[in-house]
């Protein structure tokens, strides 16, 4: 599908309203869920049978969903998901939209992928979740394809490419990043030269770029919080912890000491409180800051640095009352009191990989079977209630590759993904 003229494009964003897409307060709408917090606040969910809930739907061919190891966004009764037609570098990306319900097809649009190179060695294809707002779905490619499109039909409003647009440099193993919405704008960040972006998340036109911030592009994606007035983004680079002011892109602070490397994944736990917790992975470890008004701006103050109990290499962590929860290379599966540094407890458990939580409870994602553990999240120890393992895991991926996608929950549905499976469960009873 040819990109429209700028004359197209301002036309449509002045007269030609797009129809509403129909959202409720469990849309799971971009990665890590619509505040990237991993948590969804419901009480609890509703007891499984022995062998797991029930499997409503699934996809199973390339073709269907395409390869990659992002997860699903949903809203409205949609289902979106990025991936490519092939599992090397050179593939074709594209977005596809399936109605929740069965998974029949709504719509799908093949993406223009500009060449650049990444190691496809863990296999291809686009590693960002899609992020559903404004009618508008947006997705990030492996090689810095920055895509917006209607959510209705597919059609694409506008793209920009962070290398050759914004001076960006693709990481090792390819941008990694799910796109933020705040409002009017998109924020996202191109590394290197091209620093932090805020574009019009309509046009595309850049409202703001923070080239005070020079560190190359990490695989984390943007939290957004406001402390004392100021809205800031948050975010780890491959170097540091840093924190954007809103409202410009001015660089309000860059700390962190744990010694980032290789690949630096998680994204950030910040708290009410002005609590802001970071860790990686390749023997990185973590460290926590806590937020204080410094003028018109905030400051991070060092709370502590240099922790090695929690090094969560990817799958994420995520904050349930008072403990952050997640898997750690270092102690296995843990629960964190983050604002003193110190382990609750920790357990082996179903084995590394990716976590939700849905309010008093932890879905534990293992990376190496494609097992799901229901967990309490209870800071008196390890507590399984049930687990079930996907009927299979990728016959396409390299052996390299390992499940990599986040469970996600949104009406009464539980959505695991595995590169280019997708399996669909009844979680309302």
């Amino acid at each position: 599908m040819p990109l429209l003229s700028a004359a197209t494009l301002a036309a449509f964003a002045l007269s030609a309203p797009v129809p509403a897409i129909k959202s409720t307060g469990t849309d799971w709408p971009t990665f890590r869920g619509a505040d990237r917090s991993g948590v969804l606040a419901e009480k609890s969910l509703p007891a499984w049978p022995k062998d797991g809930p029930k499997l409503l739907w699934q996809k199973s061919n390339v073709a269907d969903i395409g390869v990659g190891y992002g997860s699903p966004a949903v809203v409205g009764g949609k289902v979106y998901l990025f991936g490519s037609d092939n599992a090397k570098q050179t593939g074709t990306e594209f977005v596809t939209c399936l109605d929740a319900a069965d998974g029949k097809k709504v719509w799908v649009t093949k993406l223009e992928t500009t060449p650049g190179k990444y190691s496809d060695g863990w296999g291809g294809g686009p590693r960002c979740t899609p992020t559903v707002a404004n009618d508008m779905v947006y997705v990030l490619g492996a090689t810095g394809d920055l895509v917006a499109l209607s959510a209705d039909k597919g059609e694409v409003r506008w793209k920009k490419n962070l290398v050759k647009d914004f001076g960006g440099g693709i990481p090792t193993w390819g941008y990694s990043e799910s796109p933020t919405v705040d409002g009017d704008n998109l924020i996202c960040t191109p590394g290197n030269k091209g620093g932090m972006i805020a574009l019009n998340a309509k046009t595309g036109e850049t409202v703001w770029q923070c080239k005070d911030l020079t560190d190359g592009a990490g695989y984390s994606s943007i939290v957004i919080t406001e402390f004392g007035g100021v809205r800031v983004y948050i975010t780890q680079t491959m170097q540091k912890g840093v924190g954007v002011r809103a409202k410009d892109g001015k660089l309000l602070w860059s700390v962190g000491e744990i010694g980032r490397r290789t690949a630096v994944i998680p994204t950030p736990v910040v708290g009410d409180d002005g609590y802001v917790f970071f860790t990686a992975g390749y023997g990185a470890g973590c460290e926590c800051f806590k937020l204080t008004k410094d003028g018109d701006g905030v400051k991070a103050a060092t709370v502590y640095t240099k922790n090695k109990d929690v090094a969560n290499h990817h799958g994420g962590v995520a904050k349930v009352g008072d403990f952050v929860f997640g898997h750690s290379d270092s102690n296995g599966w843990v629960c964190f009191d983050y604002k003193k540094g110190e382990v609750v407890w920790k357990d082996k458990g179903v084995g590394k990989g990716s976590m939700t939580a849905i309010g008093d409870t932890l879905l534990c994602y293992s990376e190496q079977a494609g097992k799901l553990a229901r967990v309490k999240a209870t800071d008196k120890g390890y507590m399984e209630e049930a687990n079930f393992t996907i009927p299979a895991t990728s016959k396409v991926r390299p052996n390299q590759g390992k499940v990599w996608a986040h469970p996600v929950v949104s009406g009464g549905k539980l959505f695991l993904r595995d590169y280019e499976l997708l399996y669909v469960y009844d979680v309302t009873k």
